[in-house]
């Protein structure tokens, strides 16, 4: 150490020494630059500035070595062969790019540490190339032990600052690496100097040598040239490489043209045209777009983006958005053409619009595409002098399959429904699915009605082949309506209609047929659903009112309650019966709003008058379906303030045949309440007297029915008889309805009956007012029964 010292201090120029070192640290940055530049670089450019690497490198070590030659004054003058200094600047130059290829390249764990072996071997073997290079009139001799520590550690430190460059990260990496291999270079060097001895002699110097004042010129010159060259080369490559990088990071195609032909073209432009940019450099846009007559120069005159063809490379067309526009590059006038891939946005566009037009489940035309292509079909079928036919279907039992067995066996259902309609009808048929179970069909072409009888026949035969209910508990059946055009109607409202309402017929008549639809036998049906549809609405129109028929104690004739009778005054049709509207009420289900109603108006009414007689309201069976039916009489009681021993609900055992035990349990809330349970049309039906043993009613109503058989039917009398023993056996009161003449009145009181009500005693009418015992209704043709 103290010898390397004194060889630097006693031997050489100190300004040289510190220009070396300079030259030395800037070659050194100057390679940790260019192999981070290696590092973000693939392919061919990769093993490019590796390349470039290994040269400023070579080029900063053999400068560095040649200073210091130049700063070393042996005692004897030196020369330098032109030969040797050239292999020396070869060696130096290849051991580089060699050395980073194995560390860069290498795929083992230490290749960057092997690499700098290798660097530190080369930069060994370029200094003494250069020492051979050395011309004296006398001999060179070397100290063995120090040229072996000055290779030893040269080759350790280049070695540890290519480790130092893999391994550490940031400005750690590039000062660590770069003062290791500066180490590494002058301790070689100098520790080697020191061990060399210049001994003078008699040989004559070769005549090919370079002046020592020449070889420092053109080590300056190539240093300096190193240096100016590797952070240009850097920086320009930067510049090059961030504007590069933004192009090529843009979801548009970009290409420049200049004089008619492609100059420059980002990746995602050589991407859609399927062509690398060597194949796309020189050719005109027109051989890769679809410009029409109009050319480019018609497109770059647009004010905004358009859309148009672009050919790739296998002669395919892709649509693009495209926008050229007028540009200065590189000092030159040019276009600029933009492009943007349409294909994900054209098939998003398709995808909305099948969605928008078909069934997300089945796939079928929905019921906004289904109207189109009728009133597409029904106009050309005009034009054409054609007939078709519309099909509508509804699934059987598929509510009951549905809520059996969940949702997602209900879906499965649907998509096979889809697949045998499919099947069974023509290609050139519409099969689309309206909403839920329900389905249409536009069948074209063949005579009608012959031709949708066979497709009715198929789907039938279909079903029956492909959902057997006897082997599949999730099988379905499938109800079919038929109208034809023109015969059952001109226009697709009326065609739509009339096929609906031949459906309804097919569900009425036991489903799992079809029907076509015939104006006289549907004309009942088209009342029913116009009256089913008006229901609906009749509430809040107030189109209902109540009557009240009173009920009367046969020995004295006092009136001892009135039985609340619903009416519906329709607008178009007057008086409608309950007999008519009440069991489509109940079908329908709008009998739920239709008897809250009842209650709340009545217990309204009664809560008014003067005499605390109770009400008699008829409760459907469809309201007991209802699991609130308690909450919502006791709500009713508390808000109209009607005490409620005055409240009787009129109940027939059809009640009692579903969800016996609610309906039970409801039945003994309501009677703990206080309100009086009344079992009306006692002895039609399913009468059976287990429910009177099950449940201790307050009060049974005789059917009318035996009434009006009282005088000339001697078994309704019986009958009568036996009712009114069993209730007074039971402790029950009984009623007998449809009393209207005074022999039937006779008779009933004969029998023992002690309250009647009817015609004889009393008619429908308004709300009884105040101090009047009985109201008698105006109405000459209403029924006795009347309610519901």
């Amino acid at each position: 150490m103290f010898s390397v010292i004194a060889c630097i201090r006693d031997d050489h120029d100190w300004r040289l020494i510190l220009a070396a070192a300079v030259v030395c640290l800037a070659g050194s940055v100057a390679t940790m630059l260019l192999l981070l530049r290696v590092q973000r670089s693939e392919g061919g450019q990769k093993g490019l500035w590796i390349a470039a690497s290994g040269f400023a490198c070579g080029i900063g070590v053999w400068s560095t070595h040649f200073i210091a030659m130049l700063a070393f004054d042996g005692g004897v003058p030196v020369a330098y062969g032109a030969l040797g200094t050239a292999l020396s600047v070869i060696v130096a130059i290849a051991a580089s790019w060699i050395a980073f290829a194995i560390g860069l390249c290498g795929s083992f764990r230490f290749s960057m540490a092997v690499g700098g072996l290798v660097l530190g071997a080369g930069v060994a073997a370029m200094h003494f190339t250069g020492m051979q290079a050395i011309e004296i009139q006398g001999h060179i001799y070397y100290d063995q032990p120090m040229t072996v520590s000055a290779v030893l550690t040269g080759t350790l430190l280049a070695s540890a600052s290519l480790h130092a460059f893999h391994a550490l990260r940031g400005a750690r990496r590039l000062v660590t690496a770069s003062l290791l291999l500066v180490l590494g270079i002058c301790a070689l060097h100098f520790t080697s100097m020191s061990g060399i001895t210049l001994a003078p002699g008699a040989e004559v110097v070769a005549t090919d040598t370079i002046h020592p004042t020449w070889l420092a010129g053109g080590v300056i010159a190539a240093s300096t040239t190193l240096i100016v060259l590797a952070f240009g080369a850097l920086f320009v490559d930067r510049h090059l490489t961030d504007l590069r990088g933004l192009a090529n990071a843009s979801l548009e195609g970009m290409a420049i043209v200049f004089d008619g032909v492609i100059v420059e073209a980002n990746e995602r432009f050589a991407a859609l045209t399927g062509r690398k940019f060597s194949a796309l450099s020189g050719r005109p846009p027109a051989e890769i777009f679809v410009f029409g007559e109009e050319g480019l120069e018609g497109h770059r005159r647009g004010d905004g983006p358009g859309e148009i063809d672009l050919l790739n490379a296998e002669g395919r067309t892709i649509p693009v958005e495209f926008m050229c526009r007028t540009i200065e590059y590189r000092g030159r006038e040019c276009e600029v053409i933009f492009v943007r891939d349409l294909r994900a946005r054209k098939e998003a566009e398709r995808t909305i619009e099948h969605l928008a037009h078909h069934d997300s489940l089945t796939d079928l035309p929905n019921r906004a595409f289904f109207d189109r292509r009728l009133s597409q079909t029904l106009a050309a079928a005009a034009v054409r002098g054609e007939e078709l036919a519309i099909l509508c279907l509804d699934l059987d039992r598929f509510k009951a399959v549905n809520d059996i067995f969940g949702h997602g066996e209900g879906d499965r259902i649907l998509c096979k429904v889809a697949e045998l309609l499919r099947e069974a009808a023509g290609e050139q048929d519409t099969v689309a699915r309206l909403g839920g179970d329900e389905f249409a069909i536009i069948q074209v072409g063949g005579p009608q009605p012959q031709a949708a009888r066979q497709l009715t026949d198929r789907i039938l035969a279909q079903f029956a082949a492909e959902m057997d209910t006897n082997r599949d508990p999730t099988a379905v059946g499938v109800s079919i309506g038929s109208a034809v055009y023109p015969a059952d109607g001109p226009t697709a409202d009326q065609l739509r209609n009339n096929a609906d309402t031949a459906l309804y017929r097919a569900k009425q008549s036991g489903k799992g047929i079809a029907c076509f639809f015939d104006r006289e036998m549907d004309e009942a049906v088209r009342t029913r659903r116009q009256i089913e549809n008006d229901l609906r609405h009749a509430v809040l129109r107030r189109q209902f009112f109540l009557e009240y028929q009173p009920l009367v104690e046969m020995q004295s004739g006092r009136t001892i309650g009135y039985e609340a009778l619903l009416r519906w005054s329709h607008p178009e049709r007057g008086l409608i019966g309950p007999d008519i509207f009440i069991p489509i009420a109940e079908e329908s289900g709008s009998i739920i709003q239709i008897g809250e109603w009842v209650l709340e108006q009545a217990c309204t009414e009664a809560a008014r008058w003067n005499e605390p007689l109770p009400v008699s309201v008829n409760i459907s069976p469809v309201q007991f379906l209802l699991p609130n039916l308690f909450d919502q009489v006791s709500s009713i009681l508390r808000r109209t303030g009607l005490d409620p021993w005055r409240l009787e609900l009129e109940i027939t055992e059809a009640a009692l045949m579903h969800n016996r035990d609610d309906v039970l349990s409801t039945l003994i809330r309501l009677r703990i309440l206080g309100v009086r349970i009344v079992m009306d049309d006692f002895g039609t039906g399913h009468s059976s007297l287990s429910n009177l043993q099950t449940f201790p009613f307050d009060k049974l109503k005789i059917d009318c029915s035996f009434t009006a058989a009282l005088e000339s039917d001697p078994s309704a009398q019986a009958i009568v008889r036996a009712i009114i023993a069993l209730g007074h056996s039971l402790r029950l009161a009984v009623v007998t309805e449809g009393v209207e003449t005074e022999r039937q009145r006779q008779i009933l009181a004969d029998e023992g009956c002690l309250q009647i009500q009817g015609f004889l005693s009393g008619r429908p009418g308004a709300a009884p007012s105040k101090g009047q015992e009985a109201s008698v209704g105006s109405w000459e043709k209403v029924p006795a029964r009347a309610d519901f």
